[in-house]
């Protein structure tokens, strides 16, 4: 393979990881504030 797939498949993987860690950090932070919310004024989680 030449030097520009290479690139473009590192560049590829390297946008897929943090895509993926993004979406992750995302899903986290909402189940984190939901709890807050629950805990603090008594809102359901499902809100």
């Amino acid at each position: 393979m030449n030097i520009i797939m290479w690139i473009v498949i590192i560049l590829g993987g390297i946008l897929g990881i943090a895509v993926t860690l993004g979406t992750v950090a995302g899903m986290v932070g909402v189940i984190f504030y939901k709890v807050y919310r629950k805990m603090r004024y008594g809102i359901s989680l499902y809100d």
